[in-house]
C-alpha cells in the first residue's frame, strides 16, 4: 500500500470525514497539522499546487485533493485500486 499523508487542521469537520473513511479502509495515514505546524502550510500549498484548504491528501505521489475528491474516488470504486498500486 502506498504511503498516506494527509494535512489536516483540528476544527476542520472534512478532516476529520476524510480519516474516517481512511481508517475504515484499514489505511495507515501520516497527519500533517498545520495547526500545530504553520510552516507545513506552505510546504501544503506547493504540493498541493495552491490548494490552501485542508484537507489536502496524498497517496503516494498522486494528489488526491479534499475529503470531496477522496469520497469521490471511492464511490467510483477507484480508491481501493489507488492505494494498492
Amino acid at each position: 500500500m502506498k504511503p498516506v499523508e494527509i494535512y489536516t487542521s483540528p476544527l476542520c469537520g472534512f478532516c476529520h470525514a476524510a480519516k474516517r473513511l481512511l481508517s475504515q479502509k484499514g489505511v495507515n495515514f501520516s497527519e500533517i497539522n498545520i495547526a500545530a505546524q504553520p510552516a507545513k502550510r506552505a510546504e501544503m500549498m506547493q504540493r498541493a499546487n495552491g490548494g490552501r484548504t485542508v484537507p489536502q491528501i496524498f497517496v503516494g505521489e498522486t494528489h488526491v485533493g479534499g475529503c470531496d475528491e477522496l469520497y469521490a474516488l471511492d464511490r467510483a470504486g477507484k480508491l481501493d485500486a489507488l492505494l494498492a498500486t
